[in-house]
């Protein structure tokens, strides 16, 4: 028993320490009061672990900055001994550099004042055979020099003056601090705010080096052309709705025995239509009169935005599959039809459209409220327009058409049952499309309450639950008993759940493309059988080219977000492919940027638009996204665009297609321009 409780001590002791234990780091001030001091900086690295090296290629460099008031750094911190070095097959057959044990760094300072300060920020990352674990540590020293000299100053003076403009400053990566001003030049720091800056180039305006490769992003086209179609497409399930679908011989009837004329009654149709159209789009554009188009995509990624439409989502969906129904007031509808009564002519059938828009409420809310959300998150003024416009067009279209051609009103299914089906359907599809908007929120703020495998086992529950119900296993509310089923009915209750099916393996990793558009990436998953992702070297700008500079490569930058679904579908579509795959991995720094990341900024940055306007950057997607307008002019994700070390274009950029030949050749490309160069 005492062997066994001193074997458990042992094991525990063990684990505290392999689990506690941390680079421990120190700080020492040589020289003071001399006029050529130096800080040394010392490294204990834990029994068992190593510490990777500043010129690694793989892990994550070693950064050891060195600022101060009335001193400057002079070259990089020298460590007292060279690091190790090692083949590792797990970088991609990459060759490594680390420490162990202790390891030194000096610093060489000049000061240029009486009294200075000497401040130290350290930033790496230490491993042991299992795990690997970040290490950060900054101190602060003072120290006193003699008086500089007239002449000394001066040349002190100008010797900074030059060596600010000296591009060997950019390659001095481990002491390039500087204010986001001096990195971007438009950028205007906060008070005594200040950024890891490097090369000026870096955020230099490039957009006529885009337009000189030719580069025509259609970005927003394609975005708008999608919108529109999401909005028909809308409209068209809105139409075999139990609101709407009763509503269409009703009033085409009415125009058609109203009129003797049957020419008439054709064209008070398409007025009635147009009307609908006028109301839906009007809706778009106040909507964003109301917010602007930037502040709507703030809101398409805002925690309680987001929260606020998933709660509601769920509140439709209740109310789909019979819990309640979902009506505007009654007032408001009887003072439409008052309106209708009391006017003629073109505003009467204006009033009888609006009529339809309020009656209809309860079964195209859900899907214009959607649609609302998917056109703000494109950035675009008139998005919202476009998506309502679509979706006016495909309700319009019905009444102007049936009223052409009225024998076609016999040809329509009658009102029944099987309209309370659809949408109870409808309510199982609202409920999935919920989590989305909930995993845009738990993405943007890193919470992990719904990471990939929560989210896929979700999602199979529903559509299992909804391939039982179309077999007529479930009965809702104001379901009618189901004595047959339906051979339509049947299909599409087997293609539930084998969608339901087809969605299992992702719970182990299975890159699911179909739905990876709505799906969390699959680097949110814990456990994770497949390996053919691709991952970022880093998520930061300025490290990935210091990265480009130590090792040799271009940058390809992603601009991406975390709600951004068409970077989910170009993730998984065309980063998949082998060869694509390959290429970025052995050719590439991958810098992925998202614009919609909620992290804060250690201080407040003020930048000055284009238009001459301020305006204060607080989180890390606000940078990110000022970037990509000021830099690229772009506001549109996904966008990718290949930079060589200095800043500088490789080639056009690349918006949303997928197409995994052109990706392949929009790579290859740049590399050979890149090539080219060297």
């Amino acid at each position: 028993m005492r062997k066994k409780l001193t074997l458990l001590l042992t094991l525990l002791v063990t684990c505290i320490a392999t689990y506690a234990a941390d680079v421990n780091w120190s700080y020492k001030l040589i020289g003071d009061g001399t006029d050529s001091p130096s800080v040394e900086i010392t490294a204990l690295v834990p029994a068992g672990h190593h510490l990777y090296a500043a010129n690694t290629k793989a892990g994550m460099p070693l950064s050891i900055i060195v600022e101060g008031t009335g001193v400057k750094a002079v070259g990089k911190p020298t460590p007292n001994r060279k690091p190790t070095s090692q083949y590792s097959d797990i970088f991609m057959d990459t060759e490594v550099f680390f420490n162990a044990g202790t390891v030194k760094f000096v610093q060489k300072l000049k000061p240029t004042a009486k009294d200075y300060t000497v401040k130290v920020d350290v930033k790496g990352q230490y491993c042991n055979d299992d795990n690997c674990f970040q290490t950060t540590s900054s101190h602060t020293l003072k120290g006193k020099s003699p008086e500089p000299k007239a002449d000394d100053k001066e040349d002190a003076k100008t010797e900074e003056e030059e060596k600010a403009g000296n591009e060997e400053l950019a390659d001095e990566t481990a002491e390039a601090v500087d204010s986001l001003h001096a990195a971007a030049g438009p950028l205007a720091p906060a008070a005594n705010d200040s950024i890891l800056a490097s090369d000026k180039n870096w955020w230099n305006n490039v957009e006529a080096e885009l337009k000189a490769y030719s580069d025509s992003p259609r970005e927003e086209s394609r975005s708008l052309l999608y919108i529109f179609l999401a909005g028909f497409l809308g409209g068209l399930i809105a139409l075999v709705t139990p609101c709407v679908w009763p509503m269409i011989p009703m009033t085409v009837s009415f125009f058609l025995k109203q009129n003797k004329s049957r020419r008439k009654s054709v064209s008070q149709a398409a007025l009635y239509g147009i009307s609908i159209v006028v109301i839906y789009v009007a809706l778009g554009l106040i909507v964003t009169a109301i917010f602007g188009a930037s502040a709507l995509n703030d809101l398409a990624t805002s925690a309680v935005f987001n929260i606020i439409f998933f709660l509601l989502l769920v509140v439709f969906a209740i109310s789909f599959l019979g819990g309640f129904e979902l009506t505007l007031p009654s007032k408001w509808t009887n003072k439409m039809d008052e309106k209708v009564d009391s006017t003629t002519g073109l505003l009467s059938l204006f009033f009888m459209a609006f009529t339809l828009v309020l009656v209809s409420f309860s079964c195209t809310g859900p899907i214009i409220g959607t649609l609302l959300v998917e056109a703000a998150a494109t950035s675009n003024f008139v998005s919202p327009a476009i998506g309502m416009f679509g979706f006016a067009l495909a309700l319009a279209l019905p009444f102007t058409i049936f009223a052409m051609f009225p024998t076609m009103l016999k040809a329509m299914p009658k009102s029944g049952g099987w309209l309370n089906t659809v949408k109870v359907v409808l309510g199982f599809l609202e409920l999935a499309l919920a989590l989305k908007f909930l995993s845009v929120a738990d993405l943007a703020y890193g919470w992990h309450i719904l990471d990939r495998e929560v989210f896929v086992s979700l999602w199979i529950v529903i559509f299992a639950l909804l391939g039982v119900y179309l077999l007529g296993k479930i009965r809702f509310p104001h379901d009618s008993k189901v004595e047959k089923t339906s051979v339509p009915r049947f299909m599409l209750g087997v293609i539930s759940l084998a969608f339901a099916v087809y969605m299992l393996p992702g719970l182990w990793g299975a890159p699911l493309k179909s739905i990876s558009a709505f799906a969390p990436p699959t680097h949110t998953q814990d456990f994770s059988l497949y390996d053919g992702d691709v991952k970022a070297q880093t998520d930061d700008f300025e490290t990935g080219m210091r990265l480009a500079r130590q090792t040799g490569k271009p940058v390809l930058v992603d601009f991406s977000g975390h709600g951004c679904v068409n970077c989910r579908k170009m993730e998984a579509a065309v980063w998949t492919d082998p060869g694509v795959k390959n290429i970025i991995d052995k050719d590439f720094i991958l810098v992925t940027l998202m614009v919609d990341e909620k992290k804060e900024l250690p201080q407040p940055i003020v930048v000055t638009e284009k238009d001459g306007t301020s305006r204060t950057l607080r989180t890390v997607g606000d940078k990110w996204s000022y970037l990509q307008r000021t830099k690229f002019g772009s506001n549109a994700q996904p966008y990718y665009v290949m930079l060589d070390a200095d800043g500088k274009p490789l080639g056009p950029s690349y918006g949303y297609k997928e197409d995994v030949p052109g990706y392949k050749d929009f790579l290859n490309a740049g590399l050979e321009k890149f090539a080219e160069q060297q």
